[in-house]
């Protein structure tokens, strides 16, 4: 379905899924807009659209760019999202991720926007009581993380009943891989996410791989987790965005592979697509690490029509590499220079 000359603001379009999403959308044939203040995106990863220098902290700059732009919708990619940190420092969690988004969404309200794609988390749930979870599982985040992600979506329920400001939240579980094509991919500082720093492993960026736990209630004793690769992420946004536009919303997805990989899986799997040796260190447990978080996705399968495209791990960790080896070969030409 093309764009129609749809006109989307982007918010942290900068940054890794936002990137792509950016791109996808360009492709379909909408106009976009992308606002990042680059304290976790790159400029560079920006390939399409007007880019515009900010943070949803900023009010002033928000009323001009609606008063600038008439948007058809808004996708929300801005957030904080590493857990330890957010225990660490909360109130930098609930500033960014809940009073932006409230700043970002009462300006959306004054301008008549009424369509809005929010990126939300697995970690709204907290320990899952059962698996796969599906979107009644009880959600009792146990990070401030995840508690200001579940405060988002309770505001925006909120929102729709009084303003008629339609929403749809997407929770992701772990997202992962590369844009197939080789011009983006995944550029956390620091990383913290097992598929980039597995391949850092295998690039030589990086010594070894510390695998936290090996005797958990799994078939290899190492934790599962639900990995979507971040392409298919960004068609479930654009289907949730055909919802919108039809006049649907106020609903929550979860998004995952429906199948789990452990970490042991991920480790050989990337040992078989690089064939490259990977150096591994076992360490305790992690508190709060669950055995297995797994999405039960059959909601967004018949609700939006989502079915994923790169199901499998090997193609997940097939396009990631092909980015960690464009990243390498960047850094050694910087050098050389």
């Amino acid at each position: 379905m093309a764009g129609n000359n749809l006109k989307i603001l982007v918010v942290g379009g900068a940054g890794y899924i936002g990137s792509h999403m950016v791109k996808r959308l360009h492709e379909l044939g909408c106009q976009v807009v992308i606002l990042d203040d680059l304290s976790n995106g790159y400029r560079d990863a920006v390939v399409a659209g007007e880019f515009v220098e900010g943070s949803i902290a900023d009010t002033a700059l928000l009323t001009d760019l609606f008063t600038a732009h008439a948007f058809d919708a808004v996708m929300h990619f801005a957030s904080f999202i590493q857990v330890g940190e957010s225990v660490i420092e909360p109130m930098k969690y609930y500033v960014n991720n809940l009073v932006g988004t409230l700043n970002l969404l009462n300006s959306m309200k004054n301008a008549g926007v009424t369509r809005f794609v929010f990126s939300s988390t697995a970690a709204i749930f907290g320990e899952p009581d059962y698996v796969p979870i599906d979107e009644v599982h009880p959600k009792n985040p146990v990070n401030p993380y995840g508690k200001t992600k579940l405060m988002v979506e309770s505001a925006l329920e909120d929102f729709d009943t009084a303003y008629g400001l339609k929403s749809i939240c997407l929770r992701y579980f772990n997202a992962a891989g590369a844009d197939p094509e080789g011009r983006l991919g995944e550029r956390h500082n620091p990383e913290t996410h097992l598929i980039p720093l597995v391949l850092q492993v295998a690039s030589g960026r990086r010594s070894k791989i510390s695998v936290f736990g090996r005797d958990y209630d799994t078939p290899d004793g190492t934790c599962i987790r639900d990995y979507i690769h971040i392409n298919d992420l960004c068609e479930a946004h654009w289907l949730a965005l055909q919802v919108l536009l039809k006049g649907g919303g106020a609903q929550a997805y979860n998004l995952g592979n429906g199948k789990g990989f452990s970490v042991q899986d991920v480790i050989e799997t990337a040992k078989k697509v690089t064939g490259k040796p990977i150096s591994v260190t076992y360490a305790e447990k992690r508190n709060g690490d669950p055995a297995r978080l797994v999405a039960d996705s059959s909601l967004a399968r018949s609700k939006l029509g989502w079915l994923p495209k790169y199901a499998s791990l090997e193609s997940i960790i097939e396009h990631a590499w092909q980015w960690e080896q464009h990243i390498c070969d960047g850094v050694e030409q910087a050098h050389k220079n």
